[in-house]
């Protein structure tokens, strides 16, 4: 397969098939690239020979757009097979605390460069990451090639810093980080790990700057007790460390978002496991958007996922890879993010579920719920040329079905016209 070097500035690019996901797949078709642009796709023999641009044939694959992992922890990437899978949730909220107060930053650059690697080499081109160590972006953005979406994490219980400041601090950190390749938002962890006042002005504050504001909100049944009922293992622990309990008991962890101004087509609810009576009606009514993670799902053994309850409220659902650090792993097993995972655990998790709608979940729905709609996750004209191939020699009413069983190294990966994966990245 003869790859073009990131020099070529207009190229048309053929495969077996082409999975716009934004419409129907296209046999023998080709997408035509200029810079770092989608400027048409079609049938091969209707854009062959059109353009005087280099032509280039791709081979037995379908070429379809680059993944959106809309949920991920890059910071724990090498933390990876640290965690047995918890009896409760509680369990490993301690360990995972325990282990990054151990952590140096570098332990952290190293672990978010690894993260960066894993999911470029599977067909991720852009990745919505939690940061838990700001202070390494200026670093690390510039040693990948993937758009990464960074949301700054912020959790504040105790009392000890007002909410005000911690939000303050965020807002600072971001200001003093300048232009970076893409868009910063905040954070606030989640209902049972930030005040409800920081929840409020974290709300505000996004709205006021047309920020994306992210959080975990009814991962855990443990967390639907503490916040629906003020009980449970969690309400108590969460006593004893100081929290205030005041806000627990008053209806569920997303009506508590509501309560506190945060649900909006601007947030990325991530989860949303443990629904009360009206929220799913709730998330579709404020069109916020929910990530789903398969993998860290089955890791807890949580109750079934309400996805086809979410479905039928219109809310946009996404998947992503969440971190390595809530994936099962065995001694000998090596685990990576990679999206084609969460696909094939979600289709392990609803088999009527057509694999089509799975592939916009890991595509389309990932760029709305970024603020990315028509710019990826799709291929058509005017979007940015972020494009995978996965080997593919069947009839193309399969197209699908075949993408979601690729398994390892994508065929050839592209990001924003420059490929970042086969022979011409190796150069």
């Amino acid at each position: 397969m003869a790859v073009p070097g990131p020099s070529s500035s207009t190229l048309l690019l053929r495969a077996r098939a082409v999975v716009p996901v934004s419409g129907r797949p296209i046999a023998d078709g080709a997408v035509l690239i200029s810079g770092n642009r989608i400027a048409a796709t079609g049938r091969w023999r209707d854009l062959s020979s059109n353009h005087g641009c280099q032509e280039i044939d791709l081979g037995e694959v379908a070429l379809l757009p680059g993944l959106v992992n809309a949920h991920c922890h890059l910071d724990y990437t090498s933390m990876a097979g640290l965690f047995p899978p918890p009896k409760v949730f509680t369990d490993w909220l301690k360990l995972i605390t325990t282990t990054k107060a151990g952590w140096s930053y570098s332990d952290y650059a190293e672990s978010w460069l690894n993260g960066t690697r894993m999911l470029a080499r599977t067909g991720t081109t852009t990745v919505g990451d939690i940061e838990a160590v700001p202070e390494l972006l200026p670093e690390v953005s510039g040693a990948t090639p993937l758009r990464v979406f960074s949301f700054l994490e912020m959790i504040g219980i105790t009392g000890r810093r007002a909410p005000h400041a911690v939000l303050s601090e965020a807002i600072g950190l971001i200001t003093s980080l300048g232009e970076l390749r893409c868009p910063i938002g905040l954070s606030p962890h989640a209902p049972y790990s930030t005040t409800p006042e920081l929840l409020r002005l974290s709300g505000q504050a996004a709205r006021r700057r047309g920020w994306r504001v992210v959080t975990h909100v009814a991962e855990s049944a443990l967390e639907h007790e503490m916040i629906a009922h003020g009980r449970g293992e969690m309400f108590e622990w969460l006593r004893w460390n100081s929290r205030d309990m005041s806000d627990c008991g008053l209806g569920s962890p997303v009506q508590h978002l509501e309560r506190c101004g945060l649900l909006g087509e601007n947030l990325v609810a991530v989860h949303a496991n443990y629904l009360g009576e009206g929220d799913a009606e709730l998330l579709g009514k404020r069109r916020a958007h929910v990530v789903h993670c398969p993998r860290s799902h089955h890791y807890f053994r949580h109750a079934p996922f309400p996805l086809r309850k979410l479905m039928k409220q219109g809310v946009n659902i996404c998947l992503g890879t969440d971190s390595l650090a809530t994936v099962y792993k065995t001694r000998r097993q090596t685990v990576e993010l990679d999206m084609f995972e969460e696909m094939r655990g979600l289709a392990s998790e609803d088999s009527t579920l057509p694999a089509k709608d799975i592939l916009r979940m890991a595509t389309v729905n990932g760029a709305r719920a970024l603020g990315m709609d028509g710019q990826i996750g799709e291929i058509s004209q005017g979007a940015l040329a972020d494009v995978i191939a996965v080997p593919f020699g069947g009839r193309i009413t399969a197209v699908h079905d075949a993408v979601l069983h690729h398994k390892g190294t994508v065929s050839a990966s592209m990001i924003d016209g420059k490929w970042v994966v086969g022979p011409a990245a190796e150069r």
